[in-house]
């Protein structure tokens, strides 16, 4: 790829192997249930190098809310950078049974979080989740907390990169 069509020397596209395998970490929190609310979120490649990570304020809604939210966000964030698979690891029981099919979904609030959040996963193809106890989830609960301090958002590396090829 060149910005000067004529360049005797293109740079070659990044080879699609170069797409990544993520590890994302979630978490979801309110002050009060409903109330001030933030998330957290944290993309770990294979090696365990953070490549993402995002705190934001939500404003008032429930932790649930908040957990489905962040797991939107952080799988947005994946599809962002191409990733070939996502293993999602996150401390909500109640967000890792619903999505893995074993309790059922009746909030009229999660649903479409729920739907939206399964759309993703289906776009990005090899995704898998499971729970893991408060203390693997130590960052991503850091900048949940973060963000409900400031009431803002904050991207610590920056905005999520796109590793796939770009079209000629």
């Amino acid at each position: 790829m060149s910005l000067f069509p004529d360049d005797p020397f293109p740079a070659p596209a990044p080879s699609p192997a170069r797409r990544l395998a993520l590890t994302l970490h979630f978490d979801g929190g309110s002050r009060g249930n409903p109330g001030p609310a933030g998330i957290g979120v944290v993309l770990l490649d294979a090696d365990g190098t953070p490549m993402y990570e995002l705190g934001e304020f939500l404003g008032r809604c429930t932790s649930n809310v908040a957990e489905y939210t962040a797991l939107i966000r952080g799988l947005a964030a994946a599809k962002i950078m191409q990733a070939r698979s996502v293993a999602i690891k996150a401390d909500s029981e109640l967000v890792v049974r619903q999505m893995n099919g074993i309790y059922k979904v009746k909030s009229p609030d999660l649903k479409p979080l729920h739907l939206r959040a399964k759309a993703l996963m289906q776009e990005i193809g090899n995704v898998t989740i499971s729970h893991v106890y408060r203390e693997g989830n130590a960052r991503a609960d850091e900048l949940a907390n973060l963000a409900m301090d400031r009431e803002a958002r904050v991207e610590p590396l920056g905005p999520p990169v796109s590793f796939a090829p770009r079209p000629k």
